[in-house]
């Protein structure tokens, strides 16, 4: 009997030790979670950021689907809608919300900021070449190439990437273009030595090794090539664009080309009128003009 009791007092005393290590350890990630709230110096702003991430990537959702993904509750969530709606970010339609004007008017201004992209066009309509040709320029963002501006040409297309739109480097014209400008090493410090590649086609590179040997060739004939590997039936040439301030982006000028249409003269003309564009859109100040 003593032996009974003594094993139901240590049971009792290390269900205790585990209840108050458990309240503790519960204590402890509400603490951390508080801990990480309070270094946010703008809660708010952060989920709304976030908000705007989520309608950027998705069809219009509604405020029960945003409160979800958001970790919210719903009366934050309509909190924070309210205020973006009132700042034209947003937009309540019948099928939830969706982006607002003020967030295209805001990607303008973020590309008109650059020199490069505010004479492109005029370059563009200058161009024997070009002028007819869909003309897009594009940043590198991390592993992606992200779209700018669209010079739509003479020609009744319905190509390219719209604008704001993303597209993996490796695989892309102009994310090749801005890859070609960099050291080997500093594409694999970037995108992983052990890098795959999604197969967007069944042409795209697929590992570090391939996309090296593309970006070689690209080198050597001075512009990349996307052969209907980001897109079916679409052939991409690109080059890069010296940055006209040191504080700029690398950015990069390519045209979209119907697969049928994309013989190898074609293609080189292609090339051959961005290069001389690209040197138009060269700072005639800067060390790469002087060249």
């Amino acid at each position: 009997m003593v032996c009974r009791c003594v094993r139901r007092s240590i049971l009792s005393s290390s269900t205790d030790r585990r209840r108050r290590a458990g309240s503790t350890g519960r204590g402890s990630v509400a603490r951390e979670e508080d801990s990480r709230e309070s270094r946010d110096p703008a809660p708010a702003v952060t989920r709304s950021i976030r908000l705007l991430g989520l309608l950027a990537a998705a069809e219009p959702r509604t405020l029960t689907e945003l409160a979800g993904e958001l970790g919210l509750a719903k009366s934050s969530t309509a909190n924070l809608c309210l205020a973006l709606e009132a700042g034209g970010m947003i937009q309540r339609t019948s099928a939830g919300y969706r982006l607002g004007l003020r967030t295209a008017e805001l990607g303008g201004a973020f590309a008109a900021q650059f020199n490069q992209v505010r004479e492109f066009y005029s370059v563009c309509e200058a161009s024997e070449v070009l002028s007819g040709e869909l003309v897009q320029v594009a940043l590198l963002d991390g592993a992606e190439s992200l779209y700018l501006a669209r010079h739509e040409g003479s020609r009744s297309l319905r190509l390219g990437t719209p604008l704001g739109s993303r597209l993996p480097a490796a695989l892309s014209a102009t994310g090749r273009a801005l890859l070609m400008s960099m050291s080997d090493d500093e594409v694999v410090a970037l995108l992983g030595h052990d890098a795959v590649f999604p197969q967007l086609t069944e042409r795209g590179a697929r590992n570090m090794t391939e996309l090296l040997e593309v970006l070689a060739a690209a080198r050597r004939r001075g512009w990349a090539l996307d052969a209907e590997e980001s897109f079916r039936g679409v052939v991409g040439v690109a080059v890069p664009l010296e940055p006209w301030a040191p504080s700029d982006p690398a950015l990069a000028l390519g045209v979209a080309i119907r697969a049928p249409e994309a013989d190898f003269e074609r293609i080189e003309r292609v090339g051959e009128a961005l290069r001389a564009a690209a040197r138009q859109l060269t700072n005639p100040f800067s060390a790469a003009a002087r060249r």
